[in-house]
């Protein structure tokens, strides 16, 4: 077979494929094109931050002109930039090298370029390019990306709970009628999840490295004895608005990434369980879709209407917590002071939150499609009053009844009992009127405890 030309139809990967528009955000940052742009972001830094150590008399601070060139090829740099990157790698068969002297070319025209040119990659292994460079991908990716979408489903899930606060329906514990929530209550659990694993998202660390060959600043010291290379590398990393991490092999462990991994990974579970829950609801008919104008559910059934968004959520949500779980488990282990497997499954962290963020988008869609049905979910909940055992058997332990939990399992466990049995039953307890009273004013509808109130407090 001919090889075919790349395009959407040819795509290996469906994120580049099929759902190519949905990964469009990230596509800027944890491509080829992004990583050679952080690299060469990288490097620009660390000769400007050198030109600036007043110790180094060897390299001054650049003119006015020349500091403005070099931010003009770190914000301005284009695809045609990296395909001449590429050009060099694959001469060299180095790609951080083929940055180095890309920058070496580039710079070449600027009146300090000559004295500069030594000085590009001053000190560095390729890992502390690297390193940075994968740090501040996913520092983009959290604050551009992940977070605004999370964000953005909280604000739905949160919008539901509040606008069903107070409407009734049955929980179904181990998928059975259970004790009445709210439509709006269920919303609120969870957002309320949503919320504390994406806090626990953005306190991950992203940390970085910047200490030579095997993180002890051998070359760093044999060129400048009297420096304080352990200082002055803290300060340029956490200038990059990264943590510092002091103690490392060739490569940064990766220990910070397998958190930040961890905790997206949490958020995924949470709205994978979300997922799956609405989709029951709709099963049961509790959930409505809005109908979209021209769209067909089944091939063959024309009366489909199928919850796709939520099992595309599901499927896609599945998909990036096991290679977010790989890479966690993964990059913090390296042989000795360094081995080379960390570098390809670096490369497919992107495919890891292009997953997630296809999954977000579908929940998104999915949400804003759903409308409650409000007869059906009454009619389940008239149709269940054994679910008011509950609160008579629990009033009546109030007031010292024994037995009282098995008085009413004899009269509902594994039958249904209606209004008129269960009334007739607590006018005869020995109990206040006032009680007997509450309790026969109680319906499946009403018995919803403090359900709205914590729905509209979330």
């Amino acid at each position: 077979m001919h090889a075919l030309p790349h395009s959407p139809l040819t795509a290996l990967s469906p994120l580049d494929g099929r759902y190519a528009r949905a990964s469009d955000a990230l596509r800027p940052l944890f491509s080829e094109f992004g990583l050679i742009r952080q690299r060469v972001r990288v490097e620009l830094a660390w000769l400007e931050w050198l030109s600036a150590e007043p110790w180094l008399t060897e390299l001054p601070p650049f003119s006015a002109p020349s500091a403005a060139r070099l931010g003009a090829i770190a914000t301005d740099f284009s695809l045609a930039d990296a395909e001449a990157v590429k050009a060099i790698e694959a001469r060299t068969n180095h790609d951080v090298k083929a940055v180095e002297y890309w920058l070496a070319d580039a710079l070449a025209d600027l009146p300090e370029g000559a004295r500069a040119r030594p000085f590009i990659h001053f000190a560095c292994t390729s890992e502390d390019i690297n390193n940075l460079a994968y740090a501040l991908m996913l520092a983009d990716a959290r604050r551009k990306v992940l977070s605004p979408a999370i964000a953005a489903l909280d604000r739905s899930l949160t919008a539901l709970a509040h606008e069903h606060a107070g409407l009734a329906m049955l929980s179904r514990t181990h998928g059975q009628t259970a004790t009445p929530t709210t439509l709006g209550k269920e919303m609120a659990n969870i957002a309320h999840r949503l919320r504390r694993a994406h806090h626990r998202l953005e306190q991950a660390p992203i940390e970085g490295k910047f200490n030579g060959a095997v993180g002890n600043y051998n070359a760093h010291q044999a060129a400048c004895p009297d420096a304080d290379w352990p200082e002055i590398c803290r300060r340029f990393v956490e200038s990059l608005g990264l943590r510092f991490n002091p103690y490392t092999i060739q490569i940064e462990p990766h220990d910070g990434m397998a958190e930040l991994f961890d905790a997206l990974a949490a958020v995924n579970t949470v709205l994978l369980d979300a997922s799956r829950d609405i989709w029951l609801y709709v099963s049961q008919g509790y959930f409505r879709q809005v109908l979209k104008a021209g769209e067909v559910g089944s091939s063959t059934m024309p009366h489909k209407v199928n919850p796709i968004d939520f099992e595309n959520a599901e499927g896609n949500l599945g998909l990036a917590n096991a290679l977010l779980r790989h890479l966690a488990d993964k990059l913090p282990v390296s042989r000795l002071q360094r081995d080379l497997s960390d570098s390809t499954v670096l490369r497919n962290i992107g495919v890891a939150l292009g997953y997630g963020l296809l999954a977000y988008q579908s929940m998104l869609r999915g949400l804003d499609k759903l409308t409650p049905d409000r007869e059906r979910l009454a009619a389940d909940l008239g149709a269940a009053w054994e679910v008011l055992a509950e609160p008579v058997q629990t009033v009546m332990r109030r007031h010292g009844i024994a037995d009282a939990y098995e008085q009413l399992k004899a009269i509902t466990r594994g039958r249904g009992i209606d209004r008129a049995a269960l009334h007739t039953f607590i006018a005869g307890l020995a109990i206040p009127e006032a009680d007997k009273a509450r309790l026969m004013a109680l319906t499946p509808a009403t018995y919803l405890g403090a359900a709205p109130r914590l729905a509209n407090e979330i």
